[in-house]
C-alpha cells in the first residue's frame, strides 16, 4: 500500500520535473539549440507535422541552426511555420537548407526571459507541492 503511494508520488513528481525541463529547453538564450524548433509544427499538404519528422536540424555554429528538409518542397512550408512561431527568428533559405541566425539577447529580453523562467519554475514547484499534499491525505 505505502509502496504503491510512493511509486505514484515519485512518477508524478518526475513528470512535473520533466515537463519543466521540456519547457525550459524551448527558450531562446542567445545560443543555438535544436530544442528551439523541436516543438515547431509545420503544415504541409494539409497535414500538420512536427519539424523533426520532416527535416534534420543541426547546429553548425554556436549562433546558427541549419534545417535540412528531407523533401525539397517542404522549404517554403517550414519557413512559414518559423515566421508564424513566437521565436522571433528570420529564416534564410538557399534552396536546400534553411539557416536561422540566433541574435544575441538584449538586456530587456533577458529580464523578460528571467521572469518567464521564474514563472515556469514556480508552476513546477506548485505541481510538486500538490503531489506531496495529495500523497499525505
Amino acid at each position: 500500500m505505502i509502496r504503491e503511494i510512493l511509486d505514484d508520488v515519485e512518477s508524478r513528481m518526475t513528470g512535473a520535473i520533466h515537463a519543466l525541463d521540456h519547457d525550459l529547453s524551448g527558450y531562446r538564450t542567445g545560443r543555438a539549440s535544436v530544442g528551439l524548433v523541436d516543438r515547431l509544427i509545420v503544415e504541409m499538404y494539409g497535414v500538420e507535422m512536427p519539424l523533426n519528422q520532416m527535416a534534420s536540424v543541426s547546429v553548425p555554429e554556436p549562433q546558427q541552426l541549419a534545417i535540412r528538409p528531407y523533401d525539397a518542397n517542404a522549404i517554403s512550408a517550414i519557413e512559414r511555420a518559423i515566421l508564424k512561431s513566437e521565436l522571433g527568428l528570420n529564416p534564410n533559405n538557399d534552396g536546400k537548407i534553411i539557416r536561422l541566425n540566433i541574435p544575441p539577447l538584449t538586456e530587456e529580453r533577458r529580464r523578460d526571459l528571467s521572469k518567464q523562467v521564474g514563472r515556469r519554475v514556480e508552476e513546477a514547484k506548485i505541481a510538486v507541492r500538490n503531489v506531496r499534499r495529495d500523497a499525505l491525505n
